[in-house]
């Protein structure tokens, strides 16, 4: 027989286990405008319980989700992304003859968002009770379950199975009453934003669950709609009577009120938090993130006030911002927030919290960088015209220089590739396959001083072609002592950069080379990184020339500790020389541990490329000598920090 003991069961490892939707949301990009006259979306995970455990998992709790997926692209999109959040996907089940669901959504005005729901026998409505592991609901403090799936048989029946073995289990049950009319067939497609349709039908349904909650959230039309009753104030009291649940009623701007006993004939008397006088930019995905903060306090053990009071920070961040899940804010920027306020109140537009939001949602981390550098251009195209060979060449050596690195690398973290547009396209695709922990390309026109972009000045345009996960790399010649014209221009390209990559979504490399343009002294290089900084640039990474002392590098990592602390750090570069004078360069670096590793090309790669190019070396041959030296440099990195 099944173990329900609560006394007997080993201790919960995940706080909370949300049940239900799961479905990739495309939103209209051009705000203010007909779902009708949209031309392009950006795509997130989204449905209520998925949006939840992300939410959730951002603010520090332990995650799970129970849903369905389909066996494609997409269904593997939304497995992916929670593993990325740090949701655990084990309740995740692939479902082989359904499609994952799809919302098409725009926001035509405030408060106005038409939305479809691609849900036809998609795959989490085919949730069923074989799909609710025992086990997994007892590793959970508390499961939570939503409106949408008590609106079939199959997945009402998923529903009361996990809410039934979370009880004999003593964990917690929430109930999300999340009602959409449209999902219970109670309105027309094109009514996807409908929030309230009367049926007797849906509020015996959900008002059967009520009994076996311990939290129950809604908006004041969800609270009707559970309770059947039809004001506010009857709602809660009909709810009461069968449940002695906490009850949090949501509304909207006004906050929410919290209800821990008896109801009043006073609809105020209730637990307020704390509100945040937000403009409304979306109000979708609100409530997701509205029950995330929530949670947070509840399951931490926070009074209710707090609790209500994290909701609505939380919700403010949603409203704020375009889409969902990926907008909720993580626990360092809730924190940020709650401490500090903003002087905006369009959260997406304070550069403090934008920025604390980005460093925090990153695509992993990245402690070790190890990267064959062949972004160069300038210097082959020198090199294929003094032996007489076609550009085209070039492209084909650069596939070569993947090889190289790859066998290197041997699919472990911690390699990573430096590729140009110009010549680099199938190289792209060839690293695309090898499972590069990183992967740069540059945007400078090679030697251009002052700044310009390679193809056009209209970088903001370009970047939205590039594959998400790709590094933005700019080589920048700069001085603190060059002339004020000069630095101006350059540090104003820089900022443009830098917007573009946070409008974008792309990690920003900034490379600065001052030796070139004066002396380089202990201050030189922390003196430029601190102008920079102060103009609000904030790469993700730093690629730096060999210091002159470990004074050098210790006034670098202290600017950088003190204007982001949130950087991944620095790649030393190469500029050609030697390899024994980059070994001696990597054994400085060992003062600086803001230093993750390094991104080199000439060294490794010039003596293949010319003897190759000029035909004295086939591919093979080119190789394994490019792979050779990579092999020597990453092994005495990896020596000179004590590492294996």
């Amino acid at each position: 027989m099944p173990n329900n003991n609560p006394h007997t069961l080993p201790e919960p490892s995940l706080d909370v286990i949300a049940i239900g939707r799961s479905s990739v949301d495309l939103y209209g990009q051009q705000l203010g405008s007909r779902l009708e006259d949209i031309t392009s979306f950006a795509k997130s995970v989204g449905g209520c319980p998925a949006n939840i455990a992300i939410g959730t998992a951002r603010l520090g709790l332990k995650s799970g989700l129970i849903t369905r997926v389909g066996d494609e692209q997409m269904g593997r999109f939304i497995r992916e992304q929670c593993a990325r959040e740090g949701v655990s996907t084990q309740g995740i089940v692939t479902d082989r003859e359904r499609l994952t669901a799809l919302v098409l959504l725009a926001i035509e005005a405030e408060g106005v968002s038409p939305m479809i729901f691609v849900r036809t026998d998609c795959a989490d409505m085919a949730l069923c009770e074989d799909d609710i592991d025992e086990a997994f609901i007892h590793s959970a403090r508390a499961v939570l379950v939503s409106g949408t799936h008590f609106s079939k048989a199959n997945t009402e029946a998923a529903q009361r199975k996990a809410m039934r073995i979370a009880r004999e289990a003593g964990r917690k049950v929430i109930f999300d009453i999340d009602y959409r009319p449209n999902l219970w067939g109670l309105a027309g497609h094109a009514e996807g934003f409908e929030r309230y349709v009367k049926s007797e039908r849906v509020s015996q349904l959900l008002k059967s669950a009520l009994p076996e909650c311990d939290l129950i959230i809604g908006t004041e039309e969800e609270i009707m709609i559970a309770s059947g009753a039809d004001d506010v104030l009857s709602s809660l009291k009909a709810i009461r009577a069968v449940s002695d649940a906490t009850i949090v009623l949501k509304r909207g701007a006004m906050g929410c009120i919290v209800y821990d006993g008896a109801i009043s004939d006073d609809l105020e008397d209730g637990i307020v938090g704390r509100g945040f006088p937000i403009e409304v930019y979306n109000v979708l995905g609100a409530g997701d993130a509205f029950m995330s903060g929530f949670l947070r306090g509840w399951l931490g053990g926070e009074d209710l006030a707090t609790s209500a009071t994290w909701a609505n920070a939380c919700g403010a961040f949603a409203v704020s911002r375009l889409l969902c899940s990926p907008e909720y804010p993580t626990w360092a920027e809730l924190s940020y927030f709650l401490e500090h306020g903003s002087p905006q109140r369009a959260l997406r537009k304070d550069e403090a919290i934008n920025h604390l939001h980005w460093a925090t949602t990153r695509r992993g981390e990245i402690p070790l960088l190890m990267a064959l550098a062949c972004d160069h251009r300038m210097q082959l195209v020198e090199l294929a015209d003094q032996l007489g060979v076609p550009h085209e060449k070039i492209s084909a050596f650069k596939r070569l220089t993947v090889e190289a690195a790859a066998r290197v690398a041997d699919g472990r973290p911690g390699y990573g590739m430096l590729i140009d547009e110009r010549f680099g396209r199938d190289a792209f695709f060839d690293a695309a396959t090898k499972n590069f922990s990183w992967i740069g390309r540059p945007v400078e026109l090679p030697g251009s001083r002052p700044l310009r972009f390679e193809f056009s000045q209209d970088i903001g345009s370009q970047l939205v072609e590039w594959p998400a996960g790709h590094c933005i790399k700019c080589l920048c010649f700069y001085h603190p002592d060059d002339p004020a014209p000069l630095k101006a221009e350059q540090q104003e390209k820089l900022r443009t950069l830098f917007e573009a990559a946070r409008r974008v979504g792309r990690e920003l490399l900034v490379e600065i080379i001052a030796g070139k343009s004066g002396p380089l002294e202990d201050e030189t290089v922390s003196t430029a990184l601190q102008e920079l900084y102060e103009l609000g640039i904030k790469p993700d990474w730093w690629k730096l020339e060999p210091q002159a002392s470990a004074q050098a590098w210790r006034n670098i990592e202290a600017v950088i500790a003190a204007n982001d602390p949130y950087c991944r750090g620095i790649v030393l570069l190469g500029l050609e020389a030697p390899k024994e004078e980059l070994l001696r360069a990597f054994e400085a670096t060992k003062a600086a541990p803001a230093v993750k590793g390094f991104a080199v090309g000439r060294t490794i790669f010039a003596d293949a490329a010319r003897q190759w190019l000029s035909g004295r070396i086939d591919d093979e041959a080119a190789i394994k000598d490019m792979a050779g030296r990579f092999r020597e440099l990453t092994e005495a990195w990896l020596s000179a920090r004590g590492a294996k």
